[in-house]
């Protein structure tokens, strides 16, 4: 069953400098008993990919100077598309989504929630709590758990913090609202005008400096819809295999030294011929490098700068790092979703991860959109903290029917450098889109670091 007109797809729209009266043609093909949660979690999921459809769907038909294509997402291919990371298989084996030490721990007055999935942030970790690494995985839980248990909740936060690791408290919702999106246009005439194309993004060049999910999942996307995206990582900071095999698709992977000479310099070819630069790094952590975004914008016109951190871009928190199970324990989400014995909860998916990721690229698309008109570029910044706000205190949920869904019709097999993938199918959807990438991942960080054509 289809429906249209959903109130936070259109709201969404508006956020992103859309064209009154487009996202109310929007449709949805139900599907029961996806993403269930407390919070209207479906609903989110849905209209970020919703809005990310018709963005598409706006630029191809501006580029073609025909009518927009009609837009109808199904909600069982974005429920599997948020969950891909569980769905995916290496030659038939299941990726370990979370570290033993990544999880919520009962502090002295409350929760807390750490993040240890890479070395250096659990070596980290241990230190700014004073537990020696023994590296037997399930004797130290217990040593690091009754550690915590001992100590308030904020001590904790704020001890880890400082020692460079990644923990927060558990809290209540805030009123306080962030935005959604946040836009800026630039002054000056484009490089060039996108011809006709097949594709909306077919032909545009895309820098992708970003880890983990959301910007990955945002440039994946646009790969999906035909951009050349380069992922440019620096080496010795390896990425995880198993979540580059997931959000890799369709894109290239290069190492580059952007504290050397000779990698500034490739880096400012790159950015001689770029369309849109995606960074997922903190506020002001890239400027030394000449990437802070009225740099970029004053060096290359009609650039589209997109920006993407955990905590929004003021405030205390903003320069701090952060991932998706943070903002959510921090935001107050995990205490909405919490027990009934009090234990926090998580949403069905890292769906602030998700969503934003595709309001990225919806965002990144719209601002090509109106490029074709104005010739300028223009400053995108996203939060995962600015999506959990909007998942709290601005989006209503929709009755929808009980029931399973089978995620089945929406996994595809693949042959990677990686071995065999399961994987999920792109659920971005409108009439003629693409149905899956036109490649697989590449190893990380195995391409050079040039343009493919």
């Amino acid at each position: 069953m289809a429906y249209g007109e959903d109130a936070a797809t259109v709201h969404a729209w508006a956020a992103l400098g859309g064209r009154g009266g487009l996202a109310e043609a929007v449709s949805y093909e139900r599907a029961g008993g996806v993403l269930p949660a407390r919070l209207p979690v479906r609903e989110l999921a849905r209209a970020s990919v919703g809005v990310c459809s018709l963005a598409a769907a706006e630029l191809l038909a501006r580029r073609n100077a025909v009518p927009v294509p009609a837009v109808r997402v199904r909600e069982a291919a974005v429920a599997t598309a948020f969950t891909s990371e569980r769905h995916l298989r290496i030659d038939g084996r299941a990726p370990t989504p979370f570290a033993p030490l990544s999880g919520f721990w009962r502090a002295s007055d409350g929760w807390v929630r750490t993040h240890a999935n890479y070395p250096h942030h659990r070596s980290r970790l241990l230190d700014a709590v004073g537990v020696g690494d023994t590296g037997d995985d399930r004797a130290l839980a217990e040593v690091f758990a009754a550690r915590i248990a001992t100590r308030p909740a904020r001590w904790i936060q704020e001890t880890v913090y400082a020692a460079g690791g990644l923990a927060v408290a558990v809290a209540d919702p805030s009123p306080a609202a962030l935005p959604l999106v946040e836009t800026r246009l630039a002054a000056g005439s484009g490089p060039r005008v996108l011809p006709p194309a097949s594709l909306p993004a077919c032909g545009t060049r895309v820098l992708d400096l970003t880890r983990v999910i959301a910007g990955p999942v945002a440039t994946r996307t646009l790969a999906l819809l035909g951009a050349d995206v380069l992922r440019l990582d620096p080496p010795g900071i390896p990425e995880d295999a198993d979540s580059h095999a997931d959000t890799g698709m369709g894109k290239r992977s290069a190492l580059l030294d952007l504290s050397a000479p000779e990698g500034r310099r490739v880096l400012e070819d790159l950015l001689g011929s770029a369309d849109v630069v995606v960074t997922g790094y903190r506020p002001g952590s890239l400027d030394r490098y000449g990437l802070a975004p009225d740099a970029l914008l004053s060096r290359r016109p009609g650039l589209v700068v997109a920006q993407l951190c955990a905590w929004g871009w003021s405030g205390p928190w903003a320069g701090r790092r952060g991932f998706d199970s943070l903002v959510q324990a921090a935001s107050g989400i995990a205490a909405v979703e919490s027990a009934a014995d009090g234990r926090p909860g998580v949403l069905p998916a890292q769906a602030l991860d998700h969503a934003t990721g595709y309001l990225l690229a919806a965002a990144v698309l719209r601002a090509l959109s109106d490029r074709q008109l104005t010739g300028g570029g223009r400053l995108l910044r996203l939060s995962l903290a600015g999506t959990a706000s909007w998942l709290l205190h601005g989006i209503r949920p929709v009755p929808v029917e009980g029931g399973a869904y089978d995620p089945r019709p929406w996994l595809a097999e693949t042959a990677s450098p990686y071995g065999a993938l399961r994987h999920a199918l792109p659920p971005v959807a409108y009439d003629g889109a693409p149905g899956t990438w036109s490649r697989p991942p590449t190893r990380w960080g195995g391409d050079r670091p040039v343009w493919a054509g």
